[in-house]
């Protein structure tokens, strides 16, 4: 079972910096990430700045579609308003059969504000009970979601780039 999850912490840094902790336990084999993204909120800024992983993802990476249409769901479409707000429940569809819902954007949206961070990330096979002390030096928060197996592979079907 693959799970999405999203690291929020205090610093628009903190995420970056998080990095090289999710890299030890990549090494341990104590998580497999499949894809992921950095967003970094600095305070004062109207919007985040947003990028995806590539030196951590392997086979089976998603690719940037999806990222820029959560992402973009989540950060932008509160900014633009009404006018897109028809072309967005289409897209939001097709995040609700994947298993990332309405209050899973909400969430993330309320909690990931400038002045903060956030580590989005889909994994696989996590020690939970080794990962999540790993993030608390970090002062870390987590927010997710689990996929079924059939949710995963409708992701990846609806999202995977063609090479």
């Amino acid at each position: 079972m693959a799970s999405l999850t999203v690291w929020r912490f205090p610093t628009p840094e903190g995420a970056q910096d998080a990095l090289e902790v999710l890299k030890d336990l990549q090494r341990q084999e104590l998580i497999t990430v499949r894809d992921g993204a950095v967003v970094s909120w600095p305070e004062g800024r109207k919007k985040p700045k947003t990028k995806q992983l590539t030196n951590l993802t392997g086979l089976g990476a998603i690719g940037g579609t999806f990222w820029g249409l959560l992402l973009g769901m989540i950060f932008f479409v509160p900014l633009l308003g009404m006018a897109v707000g028809a072309a967005t429940g289409a897209v939001s569809g097709h995040f609700t059969h994947v298993g990332i819902d309405d209050e899973f954007i909400q969430e993330v949206r309320e909690k990931v504000t400038p002045g903060t961070s956030a580590l989005f990330l889909l994994t696989a096979h996590a020690v939970l009970d080794k990962v999540a002390p790993a993030f608390q030096g970090q002062h870390a928060e987590l927010i997710q979601t689990n996929l079924s197996a059939e949710q995963e592979k409708l992701l990846r079907e609806t999202f995977a780039e063609e090479e």
